[in-house]
């Protein structure tokens, strides 16, 4: 589950890799670099920059997830969000 959790992260994270400000970029290589044993893990290693932009992307895409009744990718991205508020 929590493998399947982090996945979805690094598919969303891919579609801001061009964005103009580098922080999703350094939230992909980070989530690529080191083996995270679980999304909890992974948030508390985000600086507070990081957790920002990370609750700003979610937000967007758990909507969008959302309108398309995407129920399995908001379950797993929510996952992530909870853990940042």
């Amino acid at each position: 589950m929590m493998e399947q959790t982090l996945a979805y992260l690094r598919e969303v994270l891919s579609n801001y890799l061009d964005h103009h400000d580098d922080t999703p970029k350094r939230i992909y290589q980070k989530l690529i670099a080191k083996p995270y044993r679980g999304e909890g893990e992974f948030v508390r290693d985000l600086t507070q920059e990081e957790s920002a932009c990370l609750d700003r992307i979610l937000r967007h895409e758990i909507r969008y997830a959302m309108d398309e009744r995407d129920e399995k990718r908001v379950f797993h991205l929510n996952e992530v969000y909870e853990l940042l508020i």
